[in-house]
């Protein structure tokens, strides 16, 4: 994000000004650092003669012309970003026209340059705020207007804009020139470009044209009939359930290199990451993400798009509800009906770790200005969320849920709202009072803990039974839960629920006197189901049976319940990192769910890596290896569960026999019946052997030689930098700090330094760290600064001096809230990792 508007001068500056159109006119063949931009807009102000500004990032202004009155480019603010217009009439007319700056960041107009082909691809990212890297434009969400794009470009590029191209004209071996028709209203964080060489597949789908594109090296791995499959589905359950047609002409699909984010929701152009297109052989679990997230942009259509937040305070609103309309359609409309299965293991984990940090907020966050909203995608703004939404449906009712947000649609389309416009709308069709709910889940911070408390009598029934319910102390709400509570039973047919009651649980205890009477089971699951959202913990009873026989629970919810609850018992240290991954060692061949094994197994490394006593670390690391390459025989041959187990095995291999195998496995002297060792996989293995110091710099340049594509440049540098020397750690750093390489080979770079594996190489460069990070912070994009602070952080640095450190940078530093936020995140992980070794001491 360029600049940083305040939320008090955005309500100013809507308050004053009404924006019309936008014509922007764009060149693309005027080298490769700078290109053409010429803003032209329209719009009028509420009080002739008061003054504005307009926003533009690193421009070049050559013209500046407001109602036929030059203006000296010299009064633009290059450090804020801004052009004053003074004395503004009531209808205006302001033309820019300036050379705006190529990005590598992933942020504005992004370019890069295809090692395969040497070919050049742009695309546009502009969320929160960063529209005006583009074009000259008034940046914020609630001043829509209409949007007409004009582009030269190279003659054998594609253009892609919100909008199907109303011609284009060619000149022979020279340029094309591109128009686009004019968009329906929008805010500028929507609009978009992609221009390149781009290979397209085209296709229909009642009346829609759809495209999906990639770049042409990529072009041989693109499954477009499945992407298109997803999206087909994804339309006709969202136009069913809104009732409302969808809100633009045509709708492309853009897998694009160097993608900071999984997508954008641009309109009719959205964006993807395009490590989903699979060069490598991946698992069920990669698809059903891929086909999560083309559904989550595709509600942004109506959801963000049609309808727009007026503010980044509901930037909750908008993403939970994409995120949980999208886990909807996809268990109702696709082949992975077991989605909130996944919901549950992945989302909610991710909403109950970011809920526990120091920074939680509540959902409806307080958004001074955009530096505020730009650490505020988190698992709050989304898991959370969504978590919430859901309970929200189940208490107004699904019909009365989606009729609301129909009316929502109606009242409001291409308009801005705030959230008590969509709790009106449900308040309306549910007759249910929506304040205390809100004020309860969206204005307050925090997770409570639901345990059952109980009583036996002689013959072993139930006397008492009771839900408990707990808060932490910095956030003491007890709010209101609709659970169900389900008993289970182990059988000749796994572990089985038995009874399953439902009820309201309020307060700090709650008695349940349904189950007087009722023989203990061998499980209680309080929140069966995964109705609301709460920690949950085991009685000791129950714990015992779920150490014992996790992996005979038979279906998939409650196991992932029972999987999610002992990860936050061991996270917490109520449990012992060993006796957890134990746990998921002995359980996992029970796991039925492929991203539930991925989960776990990804899990059970961290504890090993991060929560053991570091004296059972080696052997941790062994014990899993061990147990993965006998599951890597035992699964069936060519499946995703033997891909997962052997990609686990090969993350944690680490000693002689075990390394001597991964080598096998890259060289070919060693096979597995139905494993195919392609591409991703042997980076894979590489990246192990070099972390382990059973490789170098000679087989990464073989290999690099071998795959001589983006991704193989970016396993390159992850490789370099995951040599375990002080040299190569030095000279990783140097890259990193030096502020000039590209957003993915950074992200890539930065990956291979931190491994876990070299705690003792990375010790150094906790101090240096702190030397470099607010330097950073100032002076670099907003996503690279991110990135390196969290990244960086030396969070496997598990000490007190790390804690101390941080205290003390932060005390004597007076960090901007954004770092401060990301250095106490920081510094709760290792806390919280210390915690969790004392446990683990404690038992050994």
């Amino acid at each position: 994000m360029a600049g940083n508007l305040t939320r008090d001068e955005a309500q100013e500056r809507a308050r004053l000004l009404a924006v019309e159109s936008y014509s922007v006119r764009l060149d693309l063949t005027t080298g490769d650092q700078r290109f053409g931009s010429t803003s032209v807009i329209r719009f009028g102000c509420a009080e002739p003669g008061a003054s504005s500004f307009v926003d533009l990032h690193d421009g070049v202004v050559r013209e500046i012309t407001l109602n036929g009155r030059a203006l000296d480019p010299a009064t633009y603010d290059e450090a804020a970003g801004r052009i004053p217009l003074p004395d503004l009439a009531a209808a205006n007319e302001l033309t820019v026209v300036a050379d705006c700056a190529y990005s590598r960041s992933g942020e504005g107009l992004h370019r890069f340059v295809d090692p395969v082909d040497q070919s050049v691809y742009l695309y546009s990212q502009f969320e929160t705020a960063d529209a005006h890297r583009m074009y000259a434009c008034f940046d914020q969400p609630d001043l829509k207007a209409t949007f007409e794009l004009g582009v030269t470009a190279p003659g054998d590029w594609q253009v892609v804009s919100n909008s199907a191209p109303n011609d284009e004209a060619r000149e022979p071996g020279g340029p094309a020139r591109w128009r686009f028709a004019p968009t329906p209203r929008v805010p500028t964080y929507i609009t978009a470009l992609v221009a390149g060489p781009y290979h397209v597949v085209r296709d229909e789908h009642d009346g829609i044209p759809l495209g999906v594109y990639c770049r042409a090296s990529l072009a041989e791995h693109l499954d477009a009939d499945a992407i298109f499959e997803v999206t087909k589905q994804g339309f006709d359950f969202f136009r069913r359930v809104f009732a409302q047609p969808y809100p633009f002409g045509k709708y492309d699909q853009l897998f694009v290199p160097e993608f900071n984010a999984g997508a954008m929701e641009n309109a009719g152009c959205v964006t993807f990451l395009e490590d989903y297109v699979f060069r490598s052989r991946v698992t069920d679990a990669a698809y059903e993400r891929r086909a999560e997230t083309i559904l989550h942009e595709m509600a942004h259509m109506w959801f963000g798009d049609l309808v727009t937040m007026r503010w980044w305070d509901d930037l909750w609103l908008n993403e939970s509800f994409a995120t949980y309309m999208s886990v909807l359609c996809q268990s109702e409309a696709t082949r992975w009906d077991g989605s909130w299965t996944t919901f549950a293991n992945l989302w909610k984990a991710w909403a109950y770790r970011q809920d526990q940090l120091p920074s939680t907020h509540p959902i409806s966050a307080d958004i001074p200005d955009m530096h505020a909203v730009e650490v505020n995608f988190d698992g709050i703004t989304y898991a959370k969320g969504a978590s919430v939404l859901k309970q929200l449906v189940a208490y107004v009712g699904r019909d009365n849920f989606l009729e609301g947000v129909r009316r929502y649609f109606q009242r409001h389309a291409w308009g801005n709202t705030v959230l008590a416009d969509l709790l009106d709308a449900l308040e309306e069709v549910s007759g249910r009072d929506l304040t205390s709910w809100s004020k309860e889940w969206l204005e307050t911070a925090g997770v409570n803990t639901l345990r059952p408390a109980y009583e036996l009598a002689e013959d072993g029934t139930f006397q008492s039974f009771a839900v408990v319910q707990e808060a932490p102390g910095g956030h003491p709400t007890l709010r209101s839960h609709r659970v169900a509570i389900g008993l289970y039973d182990r059988t000749s047919d796994g572990i089985t629920r038995r009874r399953r009651v439902e009820l309201d649980v309020v307060g700090a205890r709650t008695d349940v006197t349904e189950l007087i009477g009722e023989r203990r089971p061998d499980l209680v699951l309080v929140n069966d189901d995964d109705l609301t959202y709460a920690k949950i913990r085991l009685d000791d009873h129950s714990l015992h049976t779920l150490v014992e026989g996790i992996g005979e629970i038979r279906e998939g919810l409650p196991r992932a319940l029972g999987w999610t609850a002992a990860w936050d018992m061991c996270r917490d240290a109520e449990m012992a990192t060993r006796d957890y991954v134990r746990l998921v060692l002995s359980g996992i061949r029970g796991v039925s769910d492929i991203s539930v094994a991925q989960t776990l197994l990804r899990q059970a490394r961290t504890a090993v890596q991060q929560y053991a006593d570091p004296a059972w670390r080696e052997t941790g690391l062994r014990l899993m290896a061990d147990a993965l390459y006998e599951l890597t025989r035992e699964a069936e041959a060519g499946s995703d569960f033997q891909l997962t187990y052997t990609q686990a095995f090969v993350a944690a291999a680490a000693d002689g026999a075990h390394l001597e195998y991964v080598r096998g496995l890259l060289d070919g002297t060693e096979t597995l019946e139905g494993l195919t060792v392609d591409t991703d996989l042997r980076w894979a293995l590489l990246r192990r052997l070099v972390v382990r110091g059973a490789a170098g710099e000679a087989e990464i340049a073989t290999e690099l030689e071998r795959d001589a594509t983006a991704a193989g440049e970016r396993n390159a540098a992850s490789c370099r930098a995951a040599i375990p020397t002080a040299e190569a750690k030095a000279a990783a750093w140097d890259r990193i700090v030096g502020g000039d390489l590209p957003n993915a080979v950074f992200r890539a770079t930065l990956g291979g330094f931190v491994e876990p594996d070299q705690v003792a190489l990375l010790e150094p460069y906790a101090e240096r760290f702190f030397a470099e990070v607010g330097r950073i912070w100032q002076d670099w994009s907003s996503d690279m600064a991110q990135t390196f602070a969290e990244v960086a952080y030396p969070v496997l640095v598990i000490s007190p001096d790390t804690i101390e450190r941080t205290d003390a940078y932060i005390e004597g530093n007076r960090p901007p809230a954004g770092l401060a936020r990301l250095l106490s995140e920081g510094r709760d992980g290792v806390a919280r990792a210390l915690r969790a070794r004392a446990k683990d001491a404690s038992t050994a």
